[in-house]
């Protein structure tokens, strides 16, 4: 089986590209991934089948081989931001939240243009405070 590194993946896609270590880079979609995997980190090193696909060479049956050393974990705690800095952050996301709440309490979901950036948000703040 090939190995390579993730190139790039896109959560909300759900397709990216894995670079071989020699070849092409190959096409990667969700239905490839590990069972409970959502998601490949940039570098993070794999193993993967390959398929002819339609458009190309397609990756099956993907493994992670090793996770990528997070470069937030491994930044000083200089590298996090201040408490102060953080208060905004935090109150602009509970008022996002609570008009989401409000579409859910009337029996519907929040439309995708108000969703996603609220989700990208939330990855921004779980990533501040995993630090």
């Amino acid at each position: 089986m090939p190995n390579g590194k993730v190139k790039w993946y896109d959560v909300d896609k759900g397709f990216g590209f894995l670079s071989q270590e020699s070849g092409p880079d190959v096409y990667v979609h969700a239905d490839a991934l590990p069972a409970g995997t959502t998601a490949l980190k940039p570098g993070a090193r794999v193993e993967f089948g390959i398929a002819q696909g339609r458009k190309g060479d397609q990756a099956l049956q993907v493994r992670l081989l090793e996770k990528p050393a997070s470069v937030a974990r491994n930044q000083s705690q200089a590298r996090r931001k201040r408490p102060e800095e953080m208060v905004p952050i935090v109150e602009d996301l509970i008022r996002l939240l609570d008009g989401m709440g409000e579409a859910y309490r009337h029996g519907r979901h929040p439309d995708n243009k108000a969703a996603a950036p609220v989700a990208q948000l939330l990855r921004v703040l779980a990533d501040e405070l995993e630090l």
